[in-house]
């Protein structure tokens, strides 16, 4: 019997504050540090990257203080990197199933995919990582519009994810436990959790037994008519309004514990499967008849998923999923220390800005330098106006006749070097990233086409780590995607698949569990074992474009290729409609009944043409085999008179006997391609013929032939 079923008051206290006493825990070894890094990363990446204190002080000095984002165009070529290739998750037989069950395996994944708006879900979880080195997936069964379930994947803020400090693992599989804290109000609350766990909250409050302010944050007070500080009269009021709850910080916390579970297992292989916790008696004796299984329990390490909201309990129960519903991306792998593309960009971004702005202020003071002269000597501008208008273009001075002229002062030249310090600083940024300037599309004019694309690949090469934790995170969710569907995709049910290239196909509608009269199961996703193999294909756009580029090149090398598929890889406005045109033009589509008895018909006096052919080719066949054997029989005749003659005689026979069978293969192929030839005029001859009909005009009404009129004498 599980401890935690019916905790008593006194048990809840106990598990929340646990619950907290982890959460802090993890909180300050290493999350706090991570929230500081991520914040600065996103500055970084939005352009706000001087400190205020020392903006301020620069505009107080009358200072430039420059930003020139490098890092906001670094980040961008890895994202489009990523937009450039699309995940595709396919299904793979390990065992226990056919070719045919992987592909419905594999289309139900690329429409789950689909459904969820996977690829822009994917792009922000990929954009956390490059700004503070971690994203993640929340994955799971949402029950709002379907009963049984549909299978939802969610972008997690990486700011609400806390990891254990005593993981060090990139696979959630291996780690003990994980976290997610968001800040919820009284409301969502109650509409998550019931109005009982909103009203402990609020109890916990108002009687100050509540942790610090990092568990509730309150509304600020604000002028009243009882005053700036509100006093209540604790005997008057309910204790609920003593304080203005705004948020109140829910920690859900997935950690594995030990558990009796029960397995199925095949007596044949001897495999076990754990049997979901959402699966009823009746489900569990259903598979075990169908596929001849018995069940075991068994001891094995099981998800608990404990929920809570300052000392209140909301939820402690084993989590109905065999794993975290947590996937990670880490941008850049260390064990135990994850980070990003921006935090080594950092330093040189400063330096770059610093420089650049120095630049910029010695130009100033080079225009601004200022004026010596004798003092009154200048008649036509005082020491206020020569400060203000000294630098201005144009300026004319008069100066009083045996004084000395105005003189201006030299300003301190710019420090050799120093313009190239700045275009080193902005090297270094893309020797860190990995970013060239062939990626960038900023090579110089002189550079060739075939030297760009070999500094493409090579840059390619530079940033493909963050890419390749991008598949192993892909391949980790296609895992959970498919461990979702096999758990909870039991019942029958229908979907539609989508055409996810935009290829123009049409939608497919596919049945799930559908059981038949005798008993079996179609399209049965809870049994077999599979392999799932990631793979990417282009954005839409480009994978359509060069789906149309090829279809044109074998076109024009002479493959067989029906145009309405060119059409429907083309970007017409109405590629669908003239596709199906096209299909009927050239006979493809679909036939009426009238049109396929014309075609039956024409069918079966070809194939009586092709039998007479067959027929006559026959007979001669026969005449040139008596016309061999009597050849043969000559041939003998002359043996006794002249060897020799015979043996020519012999080689002769040969040869032509070589010479009929390849006639008689000749005539055999003509015949077949003749009845080719008849199939394919039968085709073309019943579109054209519809043709025909669709734009011949309308029979017109024509009147009989006037009789003559006889004369007087009957004539």
């Amino acid at each position: 019997m599980d401890n935690y079923s019916n905790p008593s008051e006194d048990k809840q206290t106990t598990v929340a504050d646990t619950n907290y006493q982890r959460y802090v825990r993890a909180r300050d070894h290493g999350h706090d540090e991570f929230l500081k890094m991520r914040i600065k990363s996103k500055d970084y990446y939005v352009g706000n990257q001087w400190e205020k204190e020392v903006r301020a002080k620069l505009e107080a000095e009358g200072r430039p203080a420059l930003t020139i984002n490098k890092v906001l165009s670094t980040v961008n070529v890895l994202l489009g990197e990523q937009l450039a290739r699309r995940a595709t998750f396919q299904a793979k037989v390990r065992k226990d199933s056919s070719n045919e069950q992987a592909q419905v395996v594999t289309k139900t994944l690329m429409q789950i995919a689909e459904t969820n708006d996977f690829d822009n879900v994917e792009s922000e979880v990929f954009r956390d990582g490059l700004m503070g080195g971690r994203g993640y997936f929340d994955v799971r069964v949402n029950f709002t519009d379907n009963v049984n379930g549909e299978v939802e994947i969610n972008h997690q803020a990486p700011e609400e994810v806390l990891l254990s400090p005593d993981d060090s693992t990139y696979d959630p599989a291996k780690w003990r436990e994980v976290f997610t804290s968001s800040w919820l109000s009284l409301d969502e609350i109650e509409n998550m959790y019931g109005k009982r766990s909103m009203t402990k909250v609020k109890d916990v409050v108002a009687n100050d037994r509540h942790f610090t302010d990092d568990s509730i944050v309150f509304e600020p007070e604000s002028d009243t008519f009882g005053g700036q500080e509100r006093r209540y009269d604790r005997d008057g009021l309910d204790p609920s309004e003593h304080k203005d709850i705004r948020a109140v910080r829910v920690i859900s916390r997935q950690w594995r514990k030990m558990k009796m579970c029960r397995f199925f297992v095949d007596p044949h292989t001897g495999d076990m499967r754990e049997i979901p916790n959402n699966w009823g008696k009746a489900k569990i004796k259903m598979v075990m008849e169908i596929y001849n299984l018995y069940t075991i329990d068994k001891v094995k390490s099981a998800i608990r998923w404990t929920t809570t909201a300052d000392h209140v309990v909301l939820k402690d129960e084993w989590s109905p999923y065999r794993s975290f519903t947590i996937i990670p991306y880490f941008c850049y792998w260390v064990p135990g220390r994850p980070f990003g593309v921006v935090e080594n960009l950092m330093s040189p971004q400063d330096q770059l800005n610093k420089v650049t702005s120095q630049e910029l202020h010695i130009v100033n003071s080079t225009a601004n330098s200022g004026w010596v002269y004798e003092d009154g000597s200048i008649m036509n501008h005082t020491d206020d106006e020569m400060a203000q208008n000294g630098s201005k273009t144009g300026l004319i001075l008069t100066y009083k006749k045996g004084s000395l002229p105005p003189e201006k002062i030299q300003p301190n030249q710019i420090p050799q070097g120093l313009d190239r310090v700045s275009m080193v600083t902005a090297n270094n940024i893309k020797e860190i990233s990995g970013v060239s300037d062939s990626l960038l599309g900023q090579d110089k004019a002189e550079v060739s086409g075939v030297a760009i694309n070999e500094k493409k690949v090579q840059g390619q090469v530079q940033i493909q780590v963050p890419l390749d934790h991008l598949a192993r995170t892909r391949k980790l969710l296609g895992h959970k995607l498919l461990e979702l569907v096999q758990d909870f995709y039991t019942d029958e049910r229908v979907m539609y698949i989508t055409d996810s290239a935009g290829l123009g196909e049409p939608r497919e509608k596919l049945t799930l569990n559908s059981v038949t009269p005798e008993g079996a199961v179609v399209n049965d996703l809870k049994v077999g074992s599979y392999d799932i193999v990631i793979g990417s294909q282009p954005a839409r756009d480009a994978f359509r474009d060069s789906q149309f580029a090829e279809l044109l090149e074998m076109r024009s090398a002479g493959v067989t290729i029906p145009s309405y598929r060119v059409v429907q890889n083309s970007h017409l406005a109405q590629k669908d409609e003239i596709a199906e045109e096209t299909r009927e033009l050239e006979g493809l589509g679909q036939q009426t009944p009238e049109q396929q008895q014309i075609a039956q018909l024409q069918m079966q006096a070809a194939m009586q043409q092709m039998q007479l052919e067959l027929q006559k080719m026959s007979a001669e066949i026969q005449k040139i085999s008596s016309e061999t054997v009597l050849n043969k029989v000559k041939a003998q005749d002359l043996a006794n008179s002249d060897q020799m003659e015979a043996m020519q005689m012999q080689v002769d026979m040969a040869k032509e006997q070589e010479g009929n069978e390849l006639r008689r293969d000749l005539a055999t192929m003509s015949a077949v391609s003749t009845l080719e030839k008849q199939v394919l005029s039968t085709k073309g001859g019943i579109a054209l013929e519809k043709a025909k009909a669709d734009f011949a005009p309308p029979p017109q009404k024509t009147n009989p032939p006037k009789k003559p009129k006889k004369n007087k004498e009957g004539k």
